[in-house]
């Protein structure tokens, strides 16, 4: 008999995409851009980034259909390893999502600041915005999973007709950039021709870096809008018919972002030039403000804060289930595992994570500094998360041909993931040695903290 709380194939794809499409693509462009230093190193971090991610959805396809339990991220960790990587890891995962929800709190809590007040909003009222985010949908999640599913559906919908409307611009060739002339054609024109004060693109010299270091840096940014997928795993047996509908979900959100993606940024590149790229932090606004005028700009502002709240909805969603499942397996008190009847809502565990996040939003600077360190340790959480199928495919034998999801290629899609995120590690690592070193002694702590709460926990009595 079907569960009442259960989702979709629509529901789960919602979620997919609403997991993935934060405000990456609204502002991270510019941070890609300036790491990539040229439009070929640009649009290939791009292209990479979409085929890595593909890669990774078929991946977590696999291991949520071979093990589909709610809070699945840490139950496989614990399954494939041992509990006590699988504390560290989730533990790190739940910090750096609470990071990445308050960066993008903040974010969208600047552009509808332009639209509520006419001078700069004080950083208080920016902060105030967000944290006011965060408290109304942790509220939605409270009136059980279907609500704040189907808000997730009305959001996305919201989202993706936005990232429709920066596209229609590529359209438009009345609105292309007009390309500066090159060092060359300059030389070319006659003395007595007017002169043409020199750009940007003539100034800017190129990054002294080599072209795989710029690689790198651009895909830094590129990784942080292509990930959170992996966090569908959470919901395991919360979906209708696992074993299909993941894999379908997970492949079809990936499918619909990547196309998405690739036209937004092109419309970027073609509206603004290259150069004004990589100066635009708000791109989304400047590009719709060219199509529709200030006053657009603005309505585009205010639905972009929008789009912020989809995010935010669907991360207070799917974390608290990580943090459910650690209760189930006793490492974290078992009042986290307490559940509203009857609505699916694990109401310890979101509360304490809708805390976190306004506490990490309240020390929270700017989303560039939030980019590099959420970034290092997702890098190593994705990739030992990925490694977790070599291990499920050897223990769950026995479901092979049964009907669930299994790639085709094997082990190539889990190796490429892999070894891709390794190396955005490793580029983080290149341009912040501290930033990296901070995440990999907090990761410590967690292990050594898993450890000394196992050695001091009261033993049963026999």
């Amino acid at each position: 008999m079907k569960r009442l709380q259960q989702l979709s194939y629509f529901d789960f794809t919602m979620i997919v995409v609403g997991l993935v499409i934060g405000m990456g693509i609204f502002r991270t462009a510019s941070i890609s851009a300036r790491g990539a230093g040229d439009p070929t190193v640009f649009f290939s971090a791009w292209v990479a980034g979409g085929l890595i991610a593909l890669c990774g959805a078929l991946t977590f396809a696999e291991i949520g259909s071979r093990y589909p339990v709610t809070g699945g991220y840490y139950k496989i960790f614990s399954y494939a390893y041992h509990p006590s990587i699988a504390f560290s890891i989730t533990c790190i995962v739940l910090i750096t999502n609470a990071g990445a929800i308050s960066g993008v709190a903040l974010i969208g809590a600047e552009y509808i600041t332009r639209v509520l007040f006419d001078h700069p909003a004080s950083d208080a009222t920016r902060t105030a915005i967000a944290i006011s985010a965060i408290v109304l949908f942790y509220g939605i999640n409270l009136l059980g999973l279907k609500a704040s599913a189907k808000t997730q559906n009305v959001l996305m919908i919201i989202k993706i007709a936005m990232i429709i409307l920066l596209i229609i611009p590529l359209f438009i060739p009345s609105l292309h950039h007009a390309p500066q002339p090159t060092a060359p054609e300059l030389a070319a024109i006659p003395s007595s021709a007017p002169t043409i004060a020199p750009s940007s693109a003539l100034t800017t010299v190129s990054p002294p870096d080599s072209w795989i270091s710029r690689f790198g840096q651009a895909l830094v940014a590129v990784s942080f809008a292509y990930t959170g997928y992996s966090q569908t795993i959470n919901f395991g047996n919360e979906v209708e018919r696992p074993a299909r509908t993941i894999p379908r979900s997970i492949f079809t959100g990936i499918i619909i972002i990547i196309g998405l993606y690739t036209l937004v940024n092109l419309s970027y590149f073609k509206i603004l030039g290259f150069e004004d790229l990589k100066q635009q932090n708000e791109v989304a606004r400047v590009v719709a403000s060219r199509l529709m005028g200030p006053t657009g700009g603005n309505v585009f502002s205010g639905f972009l804060f929008l789009s912020v709240l989809a995010y935010v909805n669907v991360m207070l969603l799917s974390n608290p289930r990580a943090m459910y499942a650690m209760s189930e397996d006793k490492v974290l008190p078992a009042i986290f595992s307490k559940k509203i009847k009857g609505k699916e809502v694990m109401v310890v565990s979101l509360t304490v994570f809708a805390a976190i996040c306004i506490i990490t939003l309240l020390f929270a600077r700017t989303f560039d500094r939030i980019l590099s360190f959420t970034i290092f340790l997702d890098s190593l959480g994705m990739a030992t998360a990925a490694g977790a199928i070599f291990l499920l495919r050897r223990r769950t034998r026995n479901l092979d041909n049964t009907g669930i999801y299994s790639m085709k290629g094997y082990p190539l899609q889990p190796i490429v993931f892999m070894a891709a995120y390794l190396f955005v590690a490793f580029s983080v690592f290149r341009q912040s040695p501290r930033t990296a070193g901070i995440g990999t002694l907090i990761f410590f702590a967690f292990l050594a903290i898993y450890w000394i709460t196992r050695i001091f926990r009261p033993r049963p009595a026999s």
